[in-house]
């Protein structure tokens, strides 16, 4: 039996996400293997040169500004299928939170990881990972600086599915 609106069928303009019609649809994934699925997504926040060094010092007065961002891009990635209208709801099997101090840049870099056996991939999740713990350490930071702002929120690779791996180019000049 053919089901309506196949994984495999692309509708209007070539997207997924739209039927023939062009109205908006959750992909059918129900016919595709199960496999393995990393994704890996990065960004940054920059800030005050002062900010960054009560984030490295651990002295802000919220309490651990990273711990807290780390928990929350977890929570983030677990819940980005209720974010995201179209996204497929997944069984996560790791989620990974890196922080790096820029302090040259006068920025927190954050890279998530996301590995699951599914359907389909975990991008979305990574990406959300990322904006979410960026978005807590400016909650956690903002009473001291309102100037900060979250940047270069990317893909950096995925891995796995039909259409395989694909890794972002790298920028000139530029760190990941």
């Amino acid at each position: 039996m053919k089901r309506s609106g196949s994984g495999g069928r692309r509708g209007s303009g070539g997207l997924t996400h739209f039927d023939e019609r062009g109205a908006a649809r959750m992909v059918d994934v129900g016919e595709k293997p199960v496999t393995h699925r990393v994704a890996r997504a990065g960004g940054r926040i920059v800030m005050r040169p002062e900010t960054l060094a009560v984030i490295a010092a651990g002295t802000a007065r919220k309490g651990d500004v990273l711990g807290t961002a780390r928990i929350a891009g977890i929570q983030g990635a677990k819940r980005a299928s209720g974010l995201i209208p179209l996204c497929h709801p997944l069984a996560l099997t790791r989620v990974e939170i890196e922080f790096t101090l820029e302090r040259k840049a006068r920025a927190v870099a954050c890279v998530a990881t996301v590995e699951t056996a599914g359907r389909t991939g975990v991008e979305m999740e990574a990406l959300t990972a990322v904006a979410v713990a960026l978005l807590t350490i400016y909650d956690m930071c903002k009473a001291v600086d309102r100037g900060m702002r979250c940047e270069r929120i990317r893909l950096l690779e995925k891995r796995g599915g039909k259409s395989g791996d694909w890794r972002a180019p790298a920028r000139a000049g530029r760190r990941r």
